[in-house]
């Protein structure tokens, strides 16, 4: 980790190439490179994993590759689509693979800040949504940003080159991906004031 260039992780999107989720998550992640972080964007496509099961103890090297991924990011960002008020059943699964970090030096999310972002058509989907991926963040025993992003794809959102047009949204995404960046230069800068990593909880 540094305090100069924290690595921010983007997950999320749906399995069609360039879906508003995907969209909205690559315009938030450019946002925390332009903080000056380093970013990497995971896209649905790369999350086809098998059903997650504790029985399954072998991992794919696309498995192991988002492990690693997530285990040396400062902070997340992860996007889904509003699924019958749900977070898509693709990422709930790669989420669940987290499991794998129970005994990371890092549990699972612990003490890492993560930006939410829900595509939806129609308010109601977008923030029961919303809801539910932060609950499934605080189990994960991560930190949401203070500000989430509910995106009513209903409305015109992105404009035909596949650009945020909607400057509300847009300053909304830039803010999140700010709120991780910032938040990960503090704890960082926590750790090196104190000398040593912060303690954590079993």
């Amino acid at each position: 980790m540094s305090t100069g260039r924290p690595f921010i992780l983007g997950i999320g999107g749906t399995g069609r190439a360039g879906s508003s989720s995907e969209r909205a998550l690559a315009y938030a992640l450019r946002a925390a490179e332009e903080a000056g972080a380093r970013v990497r964007l995971i896209t649905a496509g790369e999350l086809d994993f098998p059903m997650y099961s504790t029985e399954r103890r072998e991992r794919t090297a696309a498995e192991s590759s988002f492990l690693r991924d997530v285990e040396r990011a400062d902070g997340v960002i992860i996007s889904s689509p509003g699924y019958h008020g749900g977070v898509s059943g693709l990422l709930k699964n790669a989420l669940d693979y987290l499991e794998d970090l129970r005994t990371s030096s890092r549990v699972y999310l612990d003490g890492t800040a993560v930006g939410c972002i829900v595509c939806a058509h129609g308010w109601q989907a977008a923030m029961t949504t919303l809801t539910s991926l932060r609950s499934i963040v605080h189990a994960l025993r991560g930190w949401p940003t203070p500000l989430g992003v509910p995106i009513n794809s209903a409305l015109p959102v992105f404009d035909e080159t596949g650009a945020v047009s909607d400057q509300a949204v847009a300053e909304q995404l830039r803010v999140l991906g700010g709120q991780v960046v910032d938040f990960a230069r503090m704890r960082e800068a926590l750790i090196e004031a104190t000398g040593e990593p912060i303690q954590r909880s079993a």
